[in-house]
């Protein structure tokens, strides 16, 4: 076992690392407790000190996937596709299976400059979580309960603030609403059977409310919509724990681009389209454990992703 090896696995430098994320995550929060002055003088200012200081926090969880456990995340998708990375307002639609696709998710974000200005639909719990909360808090993030008729109206104007965002939003839902389980499949399946919908095998039912919502609110913003289907090769189930004591994994990311046009305008039917979509997704993850990689529109292939920038470990 090597030195570097071996300092991966010792818990005083796991304390190390720990205690630089809280550090520098208390430092943070304090500097963007104080842009708030800047709100109401110059908003766009604000939000763009805000990305730059969320980046701070967010890459160096970056870093540990990609630097310290050494994990390789591959996007699999069109030439076409690959051009538009970075250079529009998107919704990313990404499967919930694994511990660590967040990451994986933010991965892909930081290799395409928009790590600082992602967003996500979050649990409002998640609101006084220290750290993560508070900078999402500072980000606009929309924050929701999971009840719709206690989210609806302010889930529709958080989605209305990013109108006007002077940096490119990448949107992230978690459409089925929470991570995947066996127990949890078993219940979303008899759901499923009970309104005649298809069962998933790899997936939960999707909820359809938050994306439907999204779309309508997003329009004339939003470009486009990414479907991100994950998986990691070797059938393996990773974790945070694993990453932390340097263990790597393989991800490979297949990414599909619908522009906002393709999306139904009525609510039934983009809830139906949503419903299609997580059938391919299925489809597409039955085919990754088959050792293939679907591309139901276009040529799929690894995406030449720019490389991670190493100034980051500072």
């Amino acid at each position: 076992m090597g030195l570097l090896a071996f300092l991966k696995t010792q818990f005083v430098v796991h304390l190390l690392i720990g205690f630089v994320f809280v550090v520098s995550g208390l430092i943070i929060n304090s500097i963007q407790l104080c842009t708030l002055v800047l709100w109401p003088v110059n908003k766009q200012l604000y939000r763009r000190l805000n990305c730059r200081l969320a980046y701070s926090l967010w890459s160096q969880l970056v870093m540990l996937l990609e630097w310290w456990s050494c994990t390789e995340c591959t996007l699999f998708t069109d030439q076409a596709t690959v051009g538009h990375f970075g250079k529009e307002h998107v919704v990313i639609i990404l499967n919930h299976n694994f511990e660590i696709d967040f990451l994986c998710g933010w991965t892909m974000c930081e290799r395409f400059g928009v790590l600082g200005s992602s967003k996500v639909l979050a649990k409002r719990e998640l609101l006084y979580v220290p750290l993560i909360g508070w900078t999402w808090y500072f980000l606009e993030i929309v924050f929701c309960k999971r009840k719709w008729e206690e989210d609806r109206d302010a889930v529709i104007k958080g989605l209305r603030r990013l109108a006007d965002y002077p940096e490119y939003v990448w949107f992230l839902l978690y459409c089925e609403g929470t991570r995947f389980t066996e127990k949890k499949h078993r219940v979303s399946m008899e759901v499923a059977a009970s309104k005649g919908l298809p069962v998933l095998k790899y997936h939960l039912l999707p909820r359809t409310k938050g994306f439907t919502t999204a779309v309508q609110c997003l329009r004339g913003t939003v470009a486009a919509v990414y479907d991100v289907t994950l998986n990691f090769r070797g059938n393996k189930n990773p974790s945070l724990l694993g990453i932390l004591y340097g263990k790597k994994y393989e991800a490979d990311m297949c990414v599909r681009r619908f522009p906002l046009e393709e999306i139904p305008l009525d609510e039934k039917e983009a809830a139906q389209w949503l419903h299609k979509l997580y059938q391919e997704k299925d489809f597409a993850v039955t085919s990754a454990a088959q050792s293939t990689l679907p591309s139901p529109r276009g040529s799929s292939q690894p995406c030449p992703a720019p490389k991670p920038g190493r100034w980051r470990l500072v």
